[in-house]
């Protein structure tokens, strides 16, 4: 058997300001079977994130002293993990479950395919339409893929860490699954801030997003994901 698929799972979740939300999430991964350790990465939140986090069995909590965006607090995470898969997941999910979990790490786990993304229950209707949500934050992948490469990210734009992991992926022809979360659901932004403080944040991933690839590449990505799904 392969020795990734015997081995365990690390799960990293980035987090700035989901105290109300991030313990749902955790209750989704505490014991779960298949996942060898649980790293939240608390992005100098001031609302209690952090201590959720610290009071959850099982979880290893990492404090950043400045909030430095969603993509360092990933590379602090990835450098702390120690299991051969990683589990990435947002820290503000409504509705996950373990079976989600156990559905996201299956194609990877059984050798179907060498990633897998989610695709979640309220992403815009375009991405249900083709069938992938390009930046969806909830993924499966070898820690190798990003071995040595943890500066490089931190280089990153605060949310350029999907799109640029979409582009090794492509670079490598990795083949990726498309899970479907048809229960799980990811808040939007005005839910959680109110509106203008909502569309600011939304504004601003979108430029953190476009600092990293142009409007020309985020759709070849597309195209390209696409072409590598395997089912």
């Amino acid at each position: 058997m392969n020795a990734a698929r015997a081995s365990g799972v690390s799960c990293i979740i980035p987090a700035f300001n989901e105290a109300a939300r991030i313990g749902d999430v955790l209750r989704a991964v505490a014991g779960h079977p298949e996942i060898a350790e649980v790293i939240v990465v608390d992005d100098a939140s001031h609302d209690g994130t952090a201590d959720v986090a610290a009071a959850a069995p099982g979880v290893r909590l990492i404090r950043l002293a400045q909030n430095r965006g969603k993509t360092c607090a990933l590379a602090e995470g990835i450098e702390a993990a120690g299991e051969p898969l990683l589990l990435l997941l947002d820290a503000d999910l409504q509705g996950l479950t373990a079976a989600a979990i156990s559905a996201l790490l299956a194609p990877v786990r059984t050798g179907r395919a060498e990633v897998s993304i989610s695709l979640r229950q309220n992403a815009p209707r375009l991405w249900q339409m083709i069938g992938l949500d390009y930046i969806s934050g909830e993924r499966v992948l070898p820690r190798a893929q990003l071995a040595g490469r943890t500066e490089a990210l931190r280089a990153l734009p605060r949310f350029g860490f999907e799109v640029h992991l979409n582009a090794l992926w492509i670079a490598a022809q990795t083949r990726l699954a498309v899970v479907r979360w048809n229960d799980v659901q990811s808040p939007y932004k005005h839910a959680k801030m109110g509106l203008l403080p909502g569309l600011r944040a939304d504004t601003a991933m979108i430029a953190d997003i476009l600092r990293t690839i142009s409007p020309l590449e985020a759709l070849a990505q597309i195209r390209a994901l696409r072409r590598l799904r395997q089912f």
